[in-house]
């Protein structure tokens, strides 16, 4: 009776810890991590500011073929909701040397910020892994919506953006 009585106990507190541990992953995977973007022209932007804006942020490298090749929509995707309350921020790679992703950013005219994570604190916040390229997109109230690693889909994006900006 009393292994019994032990046994209920220890499965209790099991479930129980079970329970906190998923609320907390469940906690840091979902909400906008609190970080501070630096962008290649000084610009400082804190997430916690971007509240009220839909927000993609998107993990890229000059060296990521699919990056590349993905740029030219991501601009099409920010002139489309720039005015919508909306806002992108490009995070190049610890790993990618900053002149190179300096160089892109001002041939290719990005027009939205673009920052190179040169000591990988805003990959860190994100718990990135440096696979590129991750795209994350947080609502107006700072939960994550979308989560991507890989070439983006932009026709589901799309759609995805007309709802989440109304």
């Amino acid at each position: 009776m009393f292994m019994l009585t032990l046994k209920k106990i220890g499965l209790t507190v099991a479930i129980l810890a079970l329970l906190v541990f998923l609320a907390d992953q469940f906690n840091r995977r979902m909400f906008a991590p609190e970080t501070t973007f630096v962008t290649l022209t000084g610009k400082t932007i804190n997430m916690a500011d971007l509240k009220g804006k839909v927000v993609l942020v998107n993990f890229w490298a000059t060296t990521c073929t699919t990056c590349v090749q993905e740029m030219p929509d991501l601009v099409d995707t920010y002139n489309t909701y720039k005015n919508k309350n909306f806002e992108m921020i490009a995070v190049a790679m610890d790993y990618d040397p900053p002149a190179q992703v300096l160089n892109f950013a001002t041939q290719k005219a990005l027009p939205f910020p673009v920052m190179h994570d040169g000591f990988n604190n805003v990959a860190r916040a994100f718990r990135h892994k440096g696979i590129t390229p991750t795209t994350y997109i947080f609502d107006k109230n700072g939960f994550r919506t979308f989560y991507k690693v890989g070439e983006l889909n932009f026709s589901e994006l799309n759609q995805l953006l007309d709802k989440a900006v109304k």
